[in-house]
This record gives C-alpha cells, structure tokens and sequence, in this order.
C-alpha cells in the first residue's frame, strides 16, 4: 500500500508539474496586447484606430522594412538581384523558420527577398542584413534611422527578423504607414507579398499568408508575423474597385481569429471610405544608405563570438568628371619671333626679284579651256522635231529608200510639163496643145495600165503592172532639189490628196485620202505590204507605252486561283479577333505575305482568317502555325 501510495503521489506531482508548465505557456497568448489600425491607402486616411500607437512586439512585420531597404538598395546600386551573399555561422544559428542555409554557402539576393517575404525565414533576413550593411547591429541602425525618415516615430529596430529582443517595439500606425509606404515605393515588387508560393533557390516556399489571400476578395499582401510575446500579427492590404485599404492588427490569439478580425477591419474601411478620393502618395524618405557611415558597437561586447564585425564602406567612384586643363604651349622670345618674321618677308622679296610674277599667271600657262557652247533654241527645236517625226514614221512602218528607189524617182520632163500645165491651167509656149492631148492620152493609158490586172501571156511570162502610188509619186513631186531622205513601206492611208489636178490618181485604187504632210520634211510616202494589223499593233503599243502606269492599291482575291483561306477559329470579341490577326502576321509574316486579313462576324462572334492565297500557299501557312502551336484550319469558301 505505501509502494502504491508513493506512486501515486508522484503521478499526482507530475501532472500538477505538467499542468502548471503548460498554463505558464499558454500564458503569454492571452496576455499579447491588441491594437489595430484602419487606413485608405490612397490618401493616408486614418478609418479606424484602438491602440494605435501603443509599443507592442512587431513579431515577423519586422521583415517589411527588412524587405524595404534590400530594395532601396539595389535602386542605389548598393547591390544587384542577383548578387550573391555569403551565409555566416551567425545566420545558420538563428531561430526557425529557417530556409536551410549552410554556413558559407552563397546564395543570390532575389532568393533571400522571396525566403523573407513568404516564407518569413530569419536566416535569410540575417543574411541580407549583414550582406548589405555588413552586420546586424548596423542594419538594424540603418532600418531605425529610415523609419523616423518615414514618419514611424514609435518604432525602434535591433534586428532584421523581428525575434523578440529588448527595445525592439513598433506601433500599429507605425506597420500601416510602412505598408503603404512599400506599396506606392516599390510597387514592381509588392506583387511579392501576394503570390502563393515560389522558387527560394533552395526549395520551393509558401506563402505564410496564403490562407488569408485566398479567403479574402481582393487581398493583395502584405505580412504576418508571430511570437509569443506579440501573438498574431498581421498588416493586409485589399483592393476593391477605387478602393484600397490597408489594416494592421496586433495580438491575435490565433491564426484564424487573427484572420477573422483583420477581414472585419478590411470590410470596415471599404464600408467607410469614399468612393472618389484624390491619391496623395507619401514622400519617400531620405536615402540612409552608404552616404551615412556608421561604425556601431556589438551588443555583447567585442569579445563575443557571435557578434558582427565594425565594416566601413568606402565610395570611391568619382561623383564628377572635370574637363581637363589644356597642355601649355610653350612660349617662344619676342625677339625670335620678330626675327623670324623678317627673314620671311626678305625671302619672299629676294624670290619676288628674282622671278617674273608673269610667269606664275595663268594666262601664260598653255592650256585653252573649251568654248562653252552657244544654245541655239531654233537649232535644237528642229533637231529635237525631226527626230520626233522619225520616231513617229519609224513607228508607222516606213523605212528608208534606197538609193535605187530614189533613181527610179527622178522626175521625167513631160510629167513636169504635164503638172505645170496642170496648174496653169492652159497650154504654155514651151508645150504646144497638141502635144499636151498626147502627153495627156499617154498618161491616161499609163493609169490605166497601172490599174488593170496581171495578166500572163502564152510563154508563161508574167506582165507587172506598174505601181500607182511610185506613179503618183512621180507625177506629184514638187520642182526644187531632189529629198535628202525617202521613205517607203508605208500604207495607202498616208498618201496626200492632190491640190488642183485634173487628175484624180485615187480614183481607181479605193483608199482613203490621207492628212497631207509638210513639204519641208523631205519624206516621201509609198506604198507597202504592210498589214494593217501591224499598224494598229505598232499604234497600240505607242498608245500603251504612253499611258500611266497604275498603282495597285490591294489585292484582289477575285483570282480564281487565290480561293483559299487560312482561318484562326472564332473569338468572342473583334478585339480578339484582331489582336490575333496581328500575332499570326507577325509570327509568319512571309507565308502570309499575298494574304488579306479578314473578319466575319458569325452568330453573334467573329471569325478571323487570311483569304486571297492559294492552295499551296495556305497548305503552308497552316503547316507553319500548327508547328508553332497555334489553331488553324485550311477552307475554301
């Protein structure tokens, strides 16, 4: 019975030593202060406020600025994304949530900001801090000196990662002011705080605040923060609309409760603020980077271990660039130059007299330049129409008479008699009439000789008749000098008709009268084989030639071989439709090249498609569009 007793007693003991470990633990989650804050994000108006600027632990919110001054320094150049940081033995041993980082390890600076802001890790916090500043204590320093150039008079920092520590305190107003501040600074890296998860160089991490950003409409960020002393924190940010609120609750007793209260604060502030409010951005405060050189003390004394060293950061890059001074020339003695002048202005008298300044002038030089050439406005007129008259004749079929044509031309005395006479009309002295009826009779019988048929006689032999228009030619010459050009092959058409001749040559020959032509040209128009078919295709290329040229604006697609059709599928929308018109043209801007773009409205959407190609072509267009993974198909409408 004592045996048990004694056991029992003990048991009894324990359980009472238990329950009295776990009331000293679960103690602190009670007794975490609340405070909280409500403001419209646009113009920094406070919404709703309960203990506001009450000192309370911050917990992870710490990291903001943490976060806030790794982006202030890459915008300065202090570092880059993707410089990389050396992991000391100081950053391995703080307290998790830890990414993993091994001592000497390095690791880039993109990396620690995603393992800070989402998964709230203090050993990446650390390591930005001493690669930045070079210690903890002098980031710390760094993260004090801009939050009071912020306007955050209530908050002190002693550490990038917000684990509890003596003076390490901030506000509720204090958070919220450093929230908007990181929104409307940096917005190309707020989009940080709202994504679920991502890639921290050594693992995937998750978003601590993921169950809120799920929860909530319109969340968009911004950080938790938890320890025993501060309880559960959190400083969230939602957009609705117009609208954008910013809330910051302190002292939660849970994860869920802390949650609930933050989403009744948010509601709160989009219930309350206005719809239409003016942005008023905050000022950014001054920069407290390597401009300020500070040389902070170790908390715990110089000789402990764990402490950061003093680091000093030099700026040695040259702030201004000077224009540099001019070389000195070197001065020469007034009297060397004065003697150096005179012995040049007696040279040059010395060679003066020795040469005759009319052998250096150029008229004594043997070279004639070429008489400019005089314009004669008739001369090239003349020139410039003769050969536009024999472009013309050229074009017309005529050629040039050889010198036999032109033997076979000469004028024969009667026929020049027979035409003075003509013109007369009477007989002259020199031509008895008599002999003007002979002359006539022997014309007539020429004419008509020229205009009977061939014939062939009994021997087999051919009888040519003579030709009419060489006859007419001869009979019509003008007196003067003989023509220094003849032209034959031309048609009947350009014959002239004979001015006050008794004799009508064309009576019997059935043509049209022709236009006459000038006497000076010195042309002589015969007749030729040449077809008329010829004539008016020589006319016909002339009035081509002439024409101007057309300018095709678009491509028909009236071809009958351009019947094909290369089309993209249907969009909801034209705009749709046409943006992706766009993206193909500019994807296969060659196989597409003779085609049109089109779009068809059907049933309420729209179709988009390149008509006008052919078979071919649209076979290989859809080829190329299908390798490159985008829908189409080939029809023909």
């Amino acid at each position: 019975m004592n045996m048990q007793a004694q056991v029992m007693r003990r048991v009894g003991l324990g359980i009472l030593v238990l329950g009295w470990g776990l009331v000293a633990a679960l103690s602190p989650l009670s007794a975490a202060p609340y405070a909280a804050m409500v403001m419209d994000a646009r113009n920094g108006e406070v919404i709703h406020a309960r203990n506001h600027d009450t000192r309370l632990h911050p917990a992870s919110l710490t990291k903001m600025m943490t976060l806030y001054i790794a982006f202030e320094a890459v915008k300065h150049g202090e570092v880059g994304l993707d410089t990389k940081f050396k992991v000391s033995r100081r950053a391995t041993r703080a307290e998790c949530v830890c990414l993993g980082l091994k001592e000497g390890q390095r690791i880039s600076l993109r990396y620690l900001i995603r393992a800070a802001a989402l998964r709230s890790a203090n050993d990446a916090a650390v390591v930005i801090a001493e690669g930045i500043s070079g210690s903890v204590e002098a980031f710390a320093d760094r993260m004090t000196r801009t939050a009071r150039a912020m306007g955050m008079q209530n908050t002190t920092f002693k550490n990038p990662h917000g684990l509890t520590q003596s003076g390490h305190v901030s506000t509720a107003r204090d958070m919220t002011i450093l929230g908007r501040q990181l929104f409307f600074d940096y917005p190309q890296y707020f989009n940080i705080f709202s994504r679920r998860s991502d890639f921290a160089g050594v693992a995937n991490v998750p978003n601590t605040n993921r169950r809120f950003l799920d929860a909530y409409q319109g969340a968009n960020g911004i950080k938790t923060g938890y320890t025993r002393a501060a309880g559960f924190n959190l400083t969230a940010s939602a957009q609705r609309g117009s609208k954008h609120v910013i809330a910051t609750m302190f002292g939660g007793s849970s994860t869920a409760a802390r949650n609930a209260r933050v989403a009744e604060l948010l509601d709160m502030g989009f219930s309350r603020a206005k719809s239409r409010v003016a942005v008023r951005k905050p000022a950014t405060p001054a920069y407290q980077g390597r401009s300020t050189l500070v040389a902070s003390k170790p908390q715990n004394g110089d000789d402990d271990p764990n402490a950061g060293a003093k680091t000093i950061r030099l700026v040695t890059a040259v702030r201004k660039s000077p224009r540099p001074r001019p070389r000195p020339t070197p001065q020469l003695p007034e009297e060397l130059l004065v003697a150096v002048a005179e012995g040049v202005d007696a040279s040059v008298l010395e060679t003066a007299a020795e040469l005759s300044l009319t052998e250096l002038a150029p008229e004594a030089l043997e070279i004639t330049p070429p008489p400019r050439p005089v314009f004669d406005a008739e001369t090239e007129t003349a020139e410039i129409t003769e050969a536009l008259d024999l472009a013309v004749a050229e074009a017309a079929g005529f050629t040039v008479a050889t010198p036999e044509d032109l033997a076979a031309l000469e004028p024969d005395a009667d026929i020049e008699a027979l035409d003075a006479v003509a013109q007369d009309g009477g007989a002259s002295e020199d031509l008895p009439s008599t002999d003007l009826v002979e002359l006539a009779d022997a014309t007539q019988d020429t004419i008509e000789m020229a205009s009977a048929p061939v014939t062939s006689d009994m021997d087999g032999g051919t009888e040519v008749r003579p030709d009419p228009v060489a006859l007419q030619g001869a009979l019509t010459q003008d007196e003067g000098p003989a023509p220094e050009m003849l032209w034959t092959g031309a048609p009947e058409s350009f014959l002239p008709e004979p001015v006050d001749t008794p004799l009508n040559l064309n009576a019997d020959l059935d043509v049209a009268a022709a236009p006459a032509l000038p006497a000076e040209t010195g042309i002589i128009l015969t007749r030729s084989d040449t077809s008329g078919q010829d004539l008016a295709t020589a006319m016909v290329a002339e009035s081509f030639n002439a024409e101007t040229p057309q300018v095709i604006s678009r491509i028909s697609t009236s071809d009958a071989g351009r019947l094909w059709r290369v089309s993209l599928g249907v969009f909801n929308s034209r705009h749709d439709a046409e943006r992706s018109l766009i993206t193909v043209r500019m994807a296969e801007s060659q196989a597409l090249a003779s085609g049109v773009s089109r779009v068809r409205q059907v049933s309420g959407r729209f179709e988009a498609s390149f008509a006008g190609l052919t078979q071919t072509e649209a076979g290989r267009a859809c080829a190329r569009l299908s390798a490159r993974g985008m829908d189409c198909a080939v029809d023909q409408p």
